[in-house]
C-alpha cells in the first residue's frame, strides 16, 4: 500500500510542476485576480451610488453578466466603476472566446479523427471487418451487408489508407454507422484501434489503395493474416490472393477461407466458353443475397453420427422453407475451434498418445471442405454442416380475361 501510495504523490506532484511550468497557468491566474479586482471596485464605489448594486451577491451577479454574458445588468455611475465594469465586460469577451473556441477546437478534431479514420474504436465486439480497398468497394459492401443480415452498419469496420475514397463513401446516409480506422491493415497498431481482439469476422481483400504490384499485394494479404492470427486466434479469417503461389502459406497463417481471383476467372471464362450457360447457373448459385442461391445451414445435433440418408429424409419434409440439401461441408468453423474441440474429446481419455493424434488429425483437415451428394450411408461427422440450394421467391402474375 505504502509503495502505491508514493507513486500516486509523485504522480501528482508531477502532475503539479507540469502545471505550474506552463506559461498558461499564470496567464490564467492573472485573468483570474483582474476579475476579482475588478469585482471588488465596483463593490467598493457602487454600492454608494445610485446604481442598483447594494450588495455582494449584486456585485457577483453584475460580474457574471458582464464576464460570462457580455452586457451590464446595472448601469454603473461612478468613474472608476465604468471603468471596472469596460474591463470586466473586454476580459469576458476575450477570455471566454478563447476557451469556447479551444471547445470548439477539440470537437471538431474529434470529428476530423472520426472522418479520417484516425480515432480508436471502442465498447465494440462480434463486428465484422474489412481489410483493403480497390475499385467497385462501395458494391463490396453492399454485398456484404446483404448477404450477412446477422451484419449491422455499426458492427461493420474498415481499414485501409483509401481515407478520401472511405469518407466520400461513409458520406453516404446509410452508411453513416460504418466504422472507419486508417492505416496499413498489416501494422499491429492499427489492428489493435480496429479491436481485432474483440472481432468475429475479417476479410481481407487484395488492396488497391497504392500502385501496388499484384505480388505486393498478396504479399500483404499474407502479412496481414499472420498478423491478425497472432492478436486473435478466434477470429474467423477469408482473404482474397490473386495467385496460388501464396495459398500455402495462407494455410500455414489458418486462414479458413481462400479466395483465387485469377482462378475463378480462369475457370468461369472456361466454362462459358462452352456455350452450355454454365456462367448463368454459377452466378444464379453465388446469389448476393442471404435466401437464395447456395446456402449453409446448421445440422440437427440428432443427426451428428448418423447417416446422410437420414439427414436428407429429415430435410425433405423441410423443403419448401431450407431448399433442396445436395451435400455436407465438413470441418466448419476455424482452426482453434476445431483444435479446442480436439482437446476436449482427448481429455475424456486422458492419453497423451490420444491428444497428440487428435491434434495432428486437426492440423491435416481441410477447412470447410465441401462434400457433395455422398452417399446414404456417410456417417455424418462432428463439425459438419448442411449445403441446400434454394431459389429465389417468384411472385405469381394474376391475370385477367380479356374483356373484364
Amino acid at each position: 500500500m505504502k509503495k502505491k501510495d508514493n507513486v500516486r504523490l509523485r504522480r501528482f506532484f508531477h502532475a503539479l510542476r507540469i502545471i505550474f511550468k506552463s506559461p498558461a497557468t499564470y496567464i490564467f491566474l492573472a485573468i483570474m485576480a483582474l476579475i476579482v479586482a475588478m469585482t471588488v471596485i465596483v463593490y467598493k464605489v457602487e454600492t454608494k451610488t445610485d446604481s442598483g448594486i447594494e450588495t455582494r451577491f449584486d456585485t457577483f451577479y453584475f460580474m457574471c453578466v458582464a464576464v460570462f454574458a457580455g452586457y451590464f445588468e446595472y448601469v454603473c455611475e461612478s468613474l472608476p466603476g465604468r471603468a471596472a465594469a469596460i474591463t470586466l465586460l473586454i476580459t469576458g469577451t476575450f477570455f471566454f472566446s478563447y476557451i469556447r473556441g479551444k471547445v470548439t477546437a477539440v470537437f471538431v478534431d474529434i470529428q476530423e479523427k472520426k472522418d479520417k479514420g484516425l480515432k480508436k474504436l471502442k465498447s465494440i465486439s462480434g463486428h465484422f471487418i474489412i481489410c483493403g480497398w480497390r475499385p467497385g468497394f462501395e458494391k463490396i459492401i453492399e454485398t456484404v451487408l446483404r448477404s450477412n443480415p446477422d451484419i449491422s452498419t455499426d458492427l461493420l469496420v474498415l481499414v485501409n489508407e483509401a481515407v478520401e475514397q472511405t469518407s466520400q463513401l461513409l458520406n453516404l446516409p446509410r452508411y453513416k454507422e460504418v466504422n472507419f480506422v486508417s492505416g496499413d491493415f498489416t501494422d499491429e497498431s492499427v489492428l489493435n484501434r480496429a479491436c481485432i481482439k474483440t472481432a468475429a469476422r475479417v476479410l481481407v481483400i487484395s488492396d488497391r489503395s497504392k500502385n501496388y504490384s499484384e505480388l505486393e499485394v498478396d504479399s500483404r494479404t499474407v502479412l496481414a493474416l499472420l498478423t491478425i492470427r497472432s492478436m486473435n486466434q478466434e477470429v474467423y479469417a477469408v482473404a482474397e490472393l490473386f495467385s496460388s503461389k501464396f495459398h500455402r502459406h495462407l494455410k500455414m497463417a489458418h486462414c479458413d477461407e481462400i479466395i483465387l481471383t485469377q482462378d475463378y476467372e480462369q475457370i468461369l471464362l472456361a466454362s462459358a466458353s462452352g456455350g452450355l450457360g454454365y456462367s448463368n447457373v454459377i452466378s444464379t448459385l453465388i446469389s448476393d443475397d442471404a435466401d437464395s442461391g447456395i446456402l449453409i445451414g446448421n445440422i440437427p445435433k440428432d443427426f451428428i453420427g448418423k447417416t446422410y440418408g437420414e439427414l436428407k429424409t429429415y430435410e425433405l419434409s423441410k423443403r419448401a422453407q431450407n431448399g433442396v440439401i445436395v451435400g455436407l461441408l465438413l470441418n466448419s468453423g476455424n482452426f482453434q475451434q476445431r483444435r479446442k474441440e480436439a482437446l476436449r474429446e482427448a481429455q475424456k481419455n486422458p492419453d497423451i498418445n490420444k491428444i497428440i493424434d487428435n491434434l495432428q488429425k486437426v492440423k491435416t483437415l481441410k477447412s470447410n471442405d465441401p462434400l457433395f451428394a455422398p452417399k446414404n450411408d456417410f456417417v455424418i461427422p462432428r463439425n459438419s454442416k448442411a449445403i441446400f440450394v434454394r431459389g429465389k421467391a417468384i411472385k405469381a402474375i394474376k391475370t385477367t380475361k380479356a374483356g373484364k
